[in-house]
C-alpha cells in the first residue's frame, strides 16, 4: 500500500556511480571528473540534498576507495562487487535502506545539470499521486543511446521502459526517453527488484524492468516530463563533459549578470559553483573565477586573470594576474602579470605591479611593490615602498624564515633581504644593497663594494675579447 500521506514522506536517494566508464578514457573515475569546481557526481549529491533528501547512498564499484575519497563522507556508500547492471547496483544499497519508511529516489551519478527544483517537482508529484513509482522522462528529436518510454496507445499510461539495444525499430522511433531518474515507494522497489531477471542482450539486471513488474501488478506508475531535456542529459565521454560544463557555466554567469555583475564576454569567462561577485563589478574576457572565490562590489577583474579560493574587497582592480588563496582588501591594485600565491594578504590600497610575486606575506595599507620583485614569507608595513628587483631570501635550503619591514620604509631597487631580518619603521635601504643584519628605525643602510673606474679599460677589454678577424 502507498505510504501515509498525512505526514511528509521521508526521502532517501540511491546514486549509481559504480561503472567503469570506459568511454571517458581516463584513469580518473568518471564520478570525479571536475565540472565547474565540483566532481561530477558531487553535483548530483548537492541537487538531492537541496531538494530535501534526508539520506544519500552512493553505490560505488570501480575504484571505490578513490571515488569515496573524492566525494567525501557527507553521504553513505554501498559497494557493488560485480558490474551486473543497474538493478543489481540498486540492490547493493538495500542493506542500508531495507527499513526505510518513505520514498527512495534512484538516479545516476552522471547527470550533473539536474536542478534541485526538478527533483522537488518530481517528489511532489509522487506524493500527490501516491504512486508506487514515478519516472522523470524527457523528449529529444534524436534520443539515440537512451532507453525509450513505452506507453499504452489507448490510455497513455507507461507500460515499460526498453533499452535501445533491446528495442524494436518501432520502439526506437519513440522520442520520449528515460533519463534513469525514479522515485519509488520503498517497499515497491525492493519487491519488484526481487522479480527482475537478466533476460536481455546484456545479460544484466535492469532497474528499468521494475517498471514492467509493477505494471503487471496493477501498481500506480506515474511519469513527469522534464521541463528542459538538457537538465537530465548524461555525461558519458569528454565531449559530453565539455558540453555540460558550458551549459552549467552559462547558468552560473546568468545568475551573476542578473544580480548586477557585468560580464563583458560570457563565452570566454569561466566561473565555478559558489563563486560570489558583488554588484557593479566588471569581469573582463578570459577570466577564471574558481571555487571558493568571493569578490566585492565595483571591482574590475581581468582580462586574462585567474582567481582561486580568494577573498577580494570592494573597488579592487586585478589585471592579467593569478591570485590563489589570498585576501585583497578594498581599493588594492594588482597586475598586470602579478602572481599572488597562497597566504598573501594585501591591505587597503596596496599596489602590486607587473611581474611581482607575493607568497605567504602581509602588506600593510598603501604599501607598494610596483615591479619585478619577490616578496615571500614577509611582513611589510603600511606606506612602505619596495623597489624594482627586490627579493626576500626566505629559504636557506632547509627552513623558511620571515622578513619584517616596518611602516614608511623605502627599499631601494635591487635590494636583497636575507631572512630572518628586520628593517625598522622609516628606514631607507639604498639600491643594490644586501641586507643580512637588522636595520634600525629611520636608519640608512648601504652595503655595496667600492666602484672602480679604469680609464680606457673598455677598449682593452674589447681587444682581448674580439676575434682576430674583427680586429682593425
Amino acid at each position: 500500500m502507498p505510504e501515509d500521506q498525512s505526514t511528509p514522506c521521508p526521502v532517501a536517494a540511491i546514486i549509481l556511480a559504480a561503472g567503469k566508464s570506459t568511454r571517458m578514457r581516463s584513469r580518473l573515475p568518471k564520478p570525479l571528473h571536475p565540472l565547474c569546481g565540483l566532481p561530477m557526481t558531487a553535483h548530483v549529491i548537492r541537487a538531492c540534498q537541496q531538494a530535501g533528501v534526508e539520506r544519500v547512498v552512493v553505490v560505488v564499484g570501480h575504484e571505490a576507495e578513490t571515488v569515496r575519497a573524492g566525494l567525501g563522507e557527507t553521504v553513505a556508500y554501498a559497494y557493488q562487487e560485480q558490474p551486473r547492471g543497474t538493478g543489481d547496483a540498486v540492490k547493493a544499497a538495500q542493506p542500508l535502506l531495507n527499513d526505510w519508511p518513505g520514498a527512495i529516489l534512484v538516479l545516476a551519478g552522471d547527470v550533473p545539470l539536474l536542478p534541485a527544483d526538478t527533483l522537488r517537482h518530481l517528489l511532489q508529484h509522487h506524493r500527490q499521486t501516491r504512486a508506487d513509482v514515478t519516472l522523470l522522462t524527457a523528449f529529444l528529436e534524436d534520443p539515440t543511446g537512451y532507453g525509450r518510454i513505452v506507453r499504452d496507445p489507448q490510455t497513455g499510461q507507461v507500460v515499460r521502459i526498453v533499452e535501445e539495444r533491446d528495442a524494436s525499430a518501432q520502439e526506437r522511433a519513440i522520442r520520449e526517453w528515460n533519463p534513469s531518474i525514479y522515485v519509488f515507494r520503498a517497499g515497491a522497489l525492493w519487491s519488484a527488484l526481487a522479480e527482475v531477471r537478466p533476460l536481455n542482450a546484456q545479460g544484466e539486471y535492469y532497474l528499468t524492468d521494475t517498471v514492467s513488474v509493477l505494471v503487471r501488478r496493477g501498481a500506480t506508475v506515474e511519469a513527469v516530463p522534464a521541463t528542459d531535456a538538457r537538465d537530465v542529459l548524461g555525461v558519458n565521454n569528454r565531449v559530453e563533459l565539455a558540453q555540460a560544463a558550458a551549459l552549467l557555466r552559462q547558468r552560473l554567469l546568468n545568475v551573476l549578470m542578473l544580480s548586477g555583475v557585468t560580464v563583458v564576454d560570457p563565452a570566454t569567462t569561466y566561473v565555478d559553483v559558489d563563486v560570489m561577485v558583488g554588484q557593479d563589478t566588471v569581469i573582463e574576457p578570459h577570466t577564471f573565477l574558481l571555487r571558493g572565490t568571493r569578490i566585492g562590489e565595483d571591482c574590475v577583474i581581468g582580462p586574462f586573470t585567474r582567481i582561486e579560493g580568494s577573498t577580494i574587497g570592494n573597488g579592487v582592480r586585478v589585471l592579467a594576474s593569478q591570485v590563489v588563496d589570498s585576501v585583497i582588501a578594498d581599493g588594492a591594485r594588482v597586475g598586470p602579470y602579478a602572481h599572488l600565491r597562497p597566504g598573501t594578504h594585501l591591505e587597503q590600497e596596496v599596489k602590486i605591479g607587473n611581474f611581482v610575486e607575493v607568497k605567504n606575506a602581509h602588506m600593510g595599507a598603501r604599501a607598494q611593490a610596483s615591479h619585478l620583485s619577490y616578496i615571500g614569507d614577509a611582513e611589510v608595513g603600511m606606506k612602505t615602498n619596495i623597489g624594482a628587483g627586490t627579493i626576500t631570501c626566505n629559504y636557506d635550503g632547509f627552513r623558511k624564515f620571515r622578513t619584517r619591514i616596518g611602516s614608511n620604509a623605502f627599499i631601494g631597487s635591487h635590494t636583497t633581504l636575507i631572512a630572518p631580518v628586520v628593517v625598522g619603521d622609516g628606514a631607507v635601504v639604498a639600491a643594490g644593497t644586501t641586507i643580512a643584519e637588522d636595520v634600525p628605525e629611520d636608519a640608512l643602510a648601504i652595503a655595496r663594494t667600492a666602484m672602480t673606474i679604469k680609464e680606457g679599460g673598455a677598449i682593452r677589454y674589447r681587444a682581448r675579447r674580439a676575434p682576430q678577424s674583427e680586429t682593425v
